[in-house]
């Protein structure tokens, strides 16, 4: 049975640092995962998340406890990537860039359905991953956070660093663009 997060935080500052890889492999992926969503680069986020490890052991002693331990490291995280950024001045590049370069494609999970299905889900996977890309920034973040990470608005407003209102309005308005922005594919075709 896995040791809570609580318990092998003490361990790794009382000296068994194997613990803080037990952290790592614990959350890795998920980091991972939801970092190729905001910066929509798989290096960026392997980058990202790797500093975001680095600096979550050497200020592990700063950690208090009263979020997530995940919640922290991601709010590291997200720091790393905005530094990242910054660092970088990235121009924007086409939607068919951003796919090579995330090396993430879209799936059709249901080979069993008709054949036109798979074309279908690959538009509608294109275009929502098109109009994600669209977003601001702290749009898209929010976004992801909620959708995608499952995460409450307490745990996004402590991530982001601002107000629970502010994070609900961001949401508000990311859904709400996304919509304008997929309206034509959301749609239903006449029957």
């Amino acid at each position: 049975m896995s040791k809570p997060d609580q318990e092998l935080i003490t361990e790794c500052l009382g000296g068994q640092t194997q613990a803080f890889g037990d952290l790592v492999l614990r959350y890795q992926n998920r980091l991972f995962n939801t970092l190729i969503s905001v910066l929509g680069s798989v290096e960026d986020a392997r980058d990202v998340a790797q500093e975001a490890f680095v600096q979550a052991f050497q200020k592990l002693h700063l950690f208090r406890g009263q979020s997530a331990f995940y919640s922290w490291l991601f709010r590291i995280a997200l720091n790393s990537a905005v530094s990242l950024k910054r660092k970088r001045h990235r121009v924007p590049v086409s939607i068919e860039a951003c796919r090579e370069e995330s090396g993430i494609e879209p799936t059709d999970r249901h080979p069993e359905t008709r054949p036109e299905h798979a074309l279908e889900t690959n538009e509608t996977q294109d275009a929502v991953r098109a109009a994600l890309g669209e977003l601001a920034e702290e749009q898209r973040t929010v976004l992801v956070l909620k959708e995608m990470e499952n995460l409450s608005y307490e745990e996004i407003a402590e991530i982001v660093g601002c107000p629970i209102g502010t994070v609900r309005s961001r949401i508000h308005r990311a859904r709400s663009e996304l919509r304008d922005r997929l309206q034509d594919i959301l749609q239903e075709p006449d029957a």
